[in-house]
């Protein structure tokens, strides 16, 4: 709690009367924080960011987030309220910070607008996760996200999910099984409850690696991942097996 009161004290230090609204959403909200779950934060503002303030809350957040010192990883998106409401896809983010870019921000590189379909999820779950860190209930900032654009938003991104395959097998073995239950049911599940949706669907062989990435994700830091290299060979089937279920499942 400590580190989600700074977060929402260093976004109102920056954008101070301009913020909408500030939700978290994510694990925290939807399953419980799990040992390398991310504090997921969507921040709705009036207007876009000026380049002050997005090196100001860049250089905040480089502080605040992370994986010692007590710190969590921080996904903090802010988004222009008239870039989703009236909903269109796909909407316009203003600024994303993720730990898996700051090697790309401590190079100098600072958050600017860009396409971002992923938002469609984003706004689905903190409609769904309804709990404010500052503002009004999000059904009173947010609409609600048709299901033609949550299932656009999730297969855009899976070309770039099958490129981190190797490097970050547990989140994207736990992603597929998601993407493959959001589209069977249009629930956005938690990542533990989306496996366990998928592994009774999935035919025996494939099982092993999903319940290994799974069990990761309950109880091991990213510091503690270990893969056998029996699941790491696997990975590779049960990642087409998945991708096939989706695409039986993809509108045409």
């Amino acid at each position: 709690m400590d580190q989600l009161q700074e977060i929402v004290g260093l976004v109102g230090g920056v954008l101070g009367s301009e913020v909408v609204g500030g939700y978290l959403h994510g694990s925290a909200v939807l399953g419980g924080l799990r040992p390398a779950s991310d504090l997921d934060v969507l921040v709705v503002s009036r207007r876009s960011m000026a380049d002050r303030e997005r090196e100001a809350l860049l250089r905040g957040l480089l502080g605040l987030s992370g994986f010692t010192g007590g710190l969590r990883p921080v996904e903090l998106t802010v988004v222009v309220q008239s870039e989703v409401r009236p909903w269109r896809f796909p909407p316009t983010g203003d600024f994303l910070y993720g730990e898996w870019l700051r090697a790309e921000f401590t190079a100098g590189t600072v958050p600017r607008p860009e396409p971002m379909p992923d938002l469609a999820l984003l706004v689905t779950m903190v409609l769904t996760g309804d709990h404010p860190l500052v503002g009004p209930p999000p059904a009173r900032v947010l609409d609600p996200v048709p299901h033609a654009d949550l299932i656009r938003a999730s297969l855009a991104g899976l070309p770039g999910l099958l490129d981190e395959l190797d490097t970050d097998r547990r989140n994207v073995v736990l992603t597929l099984a998601r993407v493959w239950s959001t589209l069977a049911t249009g629930e956005i599940r938690p990542k533990d409850a989306a496996a366990d949706w998928a592994l009774p669907r999935l035919p025996p062989s494939h099982r092993p690696v999903l319940e290994h990435a799974r069990n990761l994700y309950l109880g091991h830091r990213y510091s503690e991942e270990t893969w056998p290299e029996h699941l790491k060979a696997q990975a590779g089937p049960y990642a087409k097996r998945v991708l096939a279920e989706i695409d039986r499942l993809s509108p045409s």
